[in-house]
């Protein structure tokens, strides 16, 4: 398998690993941990993320808003598309903030705002609002103010923000004050509706977890792991939904029942979107394949629901475990975001 643009791997399965990750329990989980802060080391847990973000998100393209009563097929015999699978807007914007990372180690909110702007794609499936805004911003317009003033001044509430963010909750994972800090520096250059930030927090705070996680060995069930995210999320709308996605009985199907309880992002907001991906990742956590599969069978936002699935759990299992396969189909990562 030829993975692009360098990408690390780092596994250590010594004796003395596997001891010290079954001596570990849950006293990290809620500020600070043994993880790396490391530059290098914080790198290269978002780019093996960014590489199970970018795979979920041209893998779900194929099934965008797709009827899930014409999903079933596809998922029961695991039938993949040809290649080579495009990426989205979702991974446009992620490469953005992996780039920001690797060169300045934090979220400068100008930096990032000029290279949204700078990166934008009108072949990634950017939504009408985005496109919208980073029009204004190439022509000179203050992001601060075009993203306060959209949808007549109560900024975006919608799912973008959450959708490219899992990088950097890998990046920060020895930290989540940290976490939460950039993630809303991040989300509020397009998102100013508490309700976007709110989901861009939440979506970060699950990939860091995954990625101390996998450093333990330890494997929560959904419940669980949902309610390990849900203190470091502001009250919202998106928090309500987590509460209901983490009460949501067990084996209830995704399609329609756990659909109808707590969404699929079909309204492309961070209120239907995140939590059902929260309780996808957690249900999925030790398995990528299925993870972005049942994912898929949902329906609805199936690109940015898979790209946020997928960089969740690629933090608990690593790049060993996303499907060889897949990533060979997955077009190139482009050398602007990820090569010096």
């Amino acid at each position: 398998m030829m993975i692009d643009a360098n990408l690390p791997i780092i596994e250590d399965n010594s004796d003395t690993s596997r001891q010290k990750k079954a001596n570990c329990r849950w006293t990290w989980i809620g500020g600070k941990t043994m993880l790396s802060s490391e530059p290098d080391v914080r790198l290269r847990r978002a780019r093996i993320v960014l590489e199970g973000l970018s795979v979920g998100d041209a893998l779900g393209g194929f099934f965008e808003m797709a009827s899930p009563q014409a999903l079933p097929h596809f998922v029961k015999n695991r039938v993949l598309p040809s290649p080579v699978w495009r990426y989205t807007d979702d991974t446009n914007m992620a490469l953005s903030i992996y780039q920001v990372l690797r060169q300045h180690g934090s979220i400068h909110q100008d930096v990032l705002a000029a290279s949204f702007a700078q990166r934008l794609d009108w072949t990634r499936g950017y939504g009408l609002g985005a496109r919208s805004l980073l029009l204004r911003m190439q022509a000179g317009g203050n992001w601060r103010e075009l993203s306060k003033n959209m949808f007549h001044g109560t900024g975006s509430y919608g799912n973008g923000a959450a959708m490219r963010i899992t990088p950097l909750g890998a990046y920060f994972a020895d930290d989540l004050t940290k976490v939460v800090e950039q993630a809303a520096l991040s989300a509020e250059i397009t998102h100013a509706h508490p309700e976007g930030v709110a989901g861009g927090v939440a979506v970060a705070v699950g990939a860091a977890l995954a990625c101390r996680l996998r450093e333990t060995g330890e494997c929560p069930d959904r419940k669980a792991f949902i309610e390990m995210v849900l203190p470091h999320v502001p009250d919202s709308q998106v928090k309500a939904g987590m509460l209901k996605a983490r009460d949501l009985p067990e084996n209830l199907p995704i399609w329609p029942d756990v659909v109808r309880e707590i969404g699929n992002g079909s309204g492309i907001s961070a209120q239907d979107t995140v939590p059902f991906v929260l309780w996808s990742a957690g249900t999925y956590l030790d398995n990528y394949e299925e993870a972005i599969w049942q994912t898929a069978s949902a329906g609805g936002d199936v690109d940015t629901t898979c790209a946020m699935v997928g960089g969740i759990v690629a933090g608990y299992v690593g790049i060993e475990n996303i499907p060889a396969e897949w990533i060979v189909r997955r077009e190139l990562l482009p050398s602007w975001a990820i090569e010096d």
